[in-house]
């Protein structure tokens, strides 16, 4: 199954960047566009120069080049894991950070569970050929129960090898170099199956870019850095994203009607249904199957207004409360509620090669863009 690997990560040298936290950013893709120049006012090395560079790829590169030529990155000498921990408000959950080998999804290592787009890949691949870096790692779970994987990630380690504060939250990095514990790590994840939790766009980016890079079979571009979670983490936290139909209403029928929006929530804990709210009406849907986004699409969404155009006309947010505010403002004629999708229904479609729709799940919070970085251009890892 799954081939998990130790690399030389590339890090920010902390005596030239005593403050990790200005340099870390959020994933290229939930960064507003009016909040990069936040970002690159943090600190001239600020990761976002380099993850997000508009259509300049090549500056990008120079930049990267100019930061490895002075210093401020650095690559470890030798292979290595890093288990990261994050604490946020509400809890806190340990991964490993790690190379994982890319292979085609029919291959059955590596599980899908959303559609993608082809616009965000074109940009993340001309910015792995220019750079020919990754910035941020992938997010992947796992079922660790049943093997020692739980036992490995959770014993006690001392001081960390890096740690920083970030938008409100606290990250940890220990470094684990060769011997007994990454031996174990890698022969432990030959027995598993990982699902994406975050990072399809990047994913299929790093498949279209290994093929296109060819090389060794153990070539750094043959893999990708990976953030991998156990499914059995108290702190791996799933949002739902509510749907907002911009025109093109579809009709519903057979729903309850409900007094609010907090009433139309509670309703779906627990229950195959949706909820929806159009023209000042709250209502909740029963639906048939066992993962209420994908039959709230197949039922309703989609067998009304067709795939292709369903995608043109949905909006999507997190917060249900602005759901509301956009129909009331006219900016949408529906929107459909959603709870948080069960993780281990999703993991038993994509393992049965059911594809969810775009945008079905979002795991929070994320890990940061520049904590660890890999180079995709060497011979091995």
């Amino acid at each position: 199954m799954a081939d998990v690997r130790a690399l030389r990560g590339v890090r920010y040298d902390q005596e030239r960047v005593p403050d990790l936290g200005l340099v870390v950013a959020p994933p290229y893709d939930v960064i507003p566009e009016e909040e990069l120049p936040a970002l690159w006012q943090r600190s001239p090395y600020n990761v976002a120069r380099l993850t997000r560079p508009g259509d300049d790829y090549e500056g990008a590169a120079e930049l990267e080049r100019t930061w490895l030529a002075e210093g401020v990155l650095r690559q470890d000498p030798e292979p290595s894991m890093y288990v990261h921990e994050h604490e946020f408000e509400g809890g806190s959950r340990r991964g490993i950070l790690a190379a994982v080998r890319i292979v085609p999804y029919e291959a059955g290592e590596v599980l899908p569970h959303e559609r993608t787009h082809r616009g965000p890949k074109e940009d993340r691949l001309a910015l792995y050929r220019a750079t020919r870096t990754s910035f941020e790692p992938l997010w992947m779970v796992y079922q660790g129960e049943g093997s020692e994987l739980p036992a490995l990630l959770g014993q006690e380690r001392g001081e960390s090898d890096l740690s920083f504060d970030f938008a409100g939250q606290r990250h940890r990095i220990w470094k684990v170099g060769p011997g007994e514990w990454v031996d174990r790590v890698s022969a432990a994840f030959r027995g598993r199956r990982l699902l994406i939790a975050d990072g399809h766009h990047r994913y299929e980016t790093a498949l279209a870019y290994a093929a296109e890079a060819g090389g060794p079979a153990d070539a750094s571009s043959r893999f990708a850095l990976v953030l991998l979670v156990d499914l059995g983490d108290p702190g791996l936290r799933v949002l739902p994203t509510h749907r907002v139909l911009r025109w093109a209403p579809v009709t519903v029928v057979g729903g309850e009607a409900k007094e609010s929006l907090a009433e139309t929530l509670a309703a779906l804990d627990g229950q195959v249904a949706a909820g929806h709210y159009a023209k000042g009406r709250f209502q909740v849907l029963p639906l048939e199957g066992e993962q209420p986004l994908v039959e709230l699409h197949r039922q309703v969404i989609d067998n009304q207004l067709g795939k292709r155009a369903a995608e043109e006309v949905l909006m999507y947010t997190r917060d249900p409360a602005e759901a509301v505010r956009w129909v009331d403002e006219g900016r949408g004629q529906a929107a459909f509620f959603l709870a948080p999708p069960d993780l281990a229904v999703v993991l038993k479609l994509a393992q049965a090669g059911t594809t969810l729709p775009q945008k079905s799940t979002y795991f929070d919070p994320k890990p940061p863009s520049g904590m660890l970085l890999q180079r995709l251009d060497q011979a091995t890892l």
